[in-house]
């Protein structure tokens, strides 16, 4: 499942348009994969459209392409300072497990 971390929610909601009776926006989340192997994450304001995936998230609707839900599957959404006074919404990975490995000598 993707997630929204609080900071990343506290932020959607403020950029979050204003909206009609007749319109309802939710934020749109998605991923392909570049020609280099990476993967290129974007977002956006939206309405829904058939075959989306709509889930609720801190208070946040998040939209999610089938194209994109395999991509954005375990993905965390977050808002963070990455240099002083500079904040950016980023897209963290699962962790991935790693072992440690060492050789221990018997006495």
């Amino acid at each position: 499942m993707f997630n929204v971390t609080l900071q990343a929610a506290e932020q959607i909601k403020k950029a979050t348009p204003p909206q009609s009776d007749d319109e309802t926006l939710a934020l749109r989340v998605a991923a392909r994969i570049l020609p280099n192997g990476e993967i290129d994450f974007g977002m956006g304001f939206d309405e829904q459209r058939e075959f989306d995936l709509e889930i609720a998230i801190q208070g946040v609707n998040i939209l999610i392409g089938p194209n994109s839900r395999d991509l954005l599957e375990n993905i965390t959404l977050d808002f963070v300072e990455l240099e002083p006074g500079q904040f950016h919404f980023i897209f963290i990975p699962p962790q991935t497990e790693t072992t440690a490995q060492g050789s221990a000598s018997g006495t």
